[in-house]
């Protein structure tokens, strides 16, 4: 087994405390309102919320894949740290044995902030990572991300701190 591990990194001007309580709070709610064609349906089949909970995602039309199992493995409501492993589902068949991300939000020294994402992959034998994989997980990420961004933008009464 391996681990092959990318990065991403983009900014915007809604800030920290917002940001991390519309995706990592309320986003079981929120996402599939905002990036239906993403994910569909999310919701909690074991656990509080925190760290140990196991979620059932139902992926929408845009995915190649129809569902997910996540496992959060981090929550730092202090240091907009979050934190969850893909466990199950059709995107691991015969595919890595799981993918776990890592969400940290900073404040952007132009006001706003800047998200900064971890993506490790854990293989099975001499299972190899493809660049088109990484770039259309990077794409995914950036397009779910400025979907949550718009929907904060023009609706500012929603999530608020």
């Amino acid at each position: 087994m391996g681990v092959f591990t990318y990065e991403f990194e983009t900014t915007t001007i809604i800030p920290p405390a917002r940001l991390f309580k519309a995706f990592a709070l309320d986003g079981d709610n929120l996402i599939p309102n905002v990036a239906p064609l993403a994910i569909e349906s999310s919701e909690i089949i074991e656990g509080n919320g925190g760290p140990g909970t196991i979620k059932m995602i139902n992926l929408g039309q845009r995915s190649q894949y129809n569902y997910a199992k996540l496992r959060i493995d981090e929550m730092d409501n202090a240091n907009f740290t979050y934190g969850y492993s893909l466990i199950e589902g059709d995107a691991l068949t015969r595919r890595p044995e799981k993918i776990s991300y890592k969400f940290k939000l900073g404040a952007y020294p132009e006001g706003g902030s800047i998200l900064k994402s971890i993506c490790k992959y854990h293989t099975k034998g001499d299972l190899e990572i493809k660049e088109e994989e990484i770039k259309a997980s990077k794409e995914n990420i950036a397009r779910l991300f400025k979907a949550v961004e718009a929907y904060l933008l023009v609706n500012p009464e929603a999530i608020t701190k």
